[in-house]
């Protein structure tokens, strides 16, 4: 049995001969990977007002179990779990599982108020972190946390559950083997928080001047990692000049032409079919684009300069708070 509170911590568990890799992941790492977090959401078990039998989720070790949604009223406060992976608990037992939630919600609504200053102290240390490198906030956050000294983590964009709030709409987590990708790329230590979130809002911004990306993750920025690291002295005009021109020009349709066919590889008709236009249309456009800037999109050995100073412009109007 382990009693947990909304966030999937656990708070009490009792000592019993049958476990499974789930329960031991939730006690010592005070976290649920994904998966588990999906079912949760999947089967309602937040808003159950009777016991529900959860299946077997064999990737992650995690049996069959029985759990009781804990309430205060209309207040969600946790969580009550039985493993029963060997079917003991039959439908006489279940109105004893609702008699130990029942006993949970003091416990729960006394932890509760420890937890309100627990998160201005938690908020306060992140504040620090996200500021300054500060060795020290780290050490006490990871004890405030009772996590592991080593732990790594991870920003989401936009913010997710089970984590720790963050500005700009993000979230921070703690890593394990079974994180899902995040948005900052692979793990860092808890000191370099303010690292994690710059590369979160990096690729935020890509996509939002639109990086068409594998994943919306650091890792799969490839060749927009050039753009998004470029210093302030470099500038989409000294990459290529036709960036500057087009961008001059009274409408926006041949910067989004050229945006469109770079980015497809000098696919005129996927390129026509993206633009929602006829091609005798899209001609008429590289035409013009090549009389103003020199660059046939379709052979021109410039096209690489020309995209990657088109990325540049587009990444630098979109700025850093999108």
């Amino acid at each position: 049995m382990i009693l947990e509170d909304k966030q999937h911590r656990p708070l009490w568990w009792s000592s019993q001969e049958l476990i499974d890799d789930l329960r031991m992941l939730t006690i010592l790492r005070r976290t649920q990977p994904p998966e588990a977090l999906e079912m949760v959401r999947r089967l309602k078990l937040a808003t159950a007002t009777q016991p529900v039998c959860t299946p077997e989720i064999p990737t992650i070790g995690m049996r069959k179990r029985w759990c009781v949604s804990i309430r205060s009223g209309r207040r969600h406060l946790g969580y009550l779990w039985v493993i029963d992976g060997d079917h003991r608990v039959g439908a006489d037992q279940l109105p004893r599982l609702v008699e130990l939630a029942d006993l949970a919600v003091e416990v729960l609504l006394q932890t509760l108020s420890a937890t309100d200053d627990i998160a201005r102290l938690r908020s306060a240390l992140l504040d620090r972190l996200l500021r300054v490198h500060d060795e020290r906030a780290a050490r006490e956050l990871v004890e405030l946390e009772r996590l592991p000294y080593d732990a790594l983590i991870v920003v989401r964009e936009p913010s997710s559950s089970g984590g720790w709030a963050l500005p700009d709409g993000m979230s921070a987590h703690v890593w394990t083997p079974h994180s899902p990708p995040a948005t900052s790329g692979a793990p860092l230590p808890l000191v370099d928080l303010p690292e994690a979130v710059r590369r979160a809002t990096a690729v935020r911004r890509a996509a939002t001047a639109g990086a068409m990306l594998e994943r919306r993750t650091w890792d799969a920025l490839g060749a927009w990692r050039l753009v998004v690291e470029a210093p302030e002295s470099v500038s989409p005009a000294t990459i290529h000049p036709g960036a500057e021109v087009l961008a001059s020009q009274p409408r926006a349709s041949l910067m989004a032409t050229a945006r469109v066919v770079l980015d497809l590889g000098g696919d005129v008709a996927a390129a026509a079919d993206r633009l929602f236009i006829h091609r005798t249309t899209l001609y008429y456009r590289l035409d013009r684009i090549a009389d103003l800037i020199g660059v046939d999109l379709r052979h021109s050995v410039e096209r690489t300069d020309l995209q990657l100073a088109l990325w540049l412009a587009a990444y630098r109007r979109v700025g850093p708070d999108s």
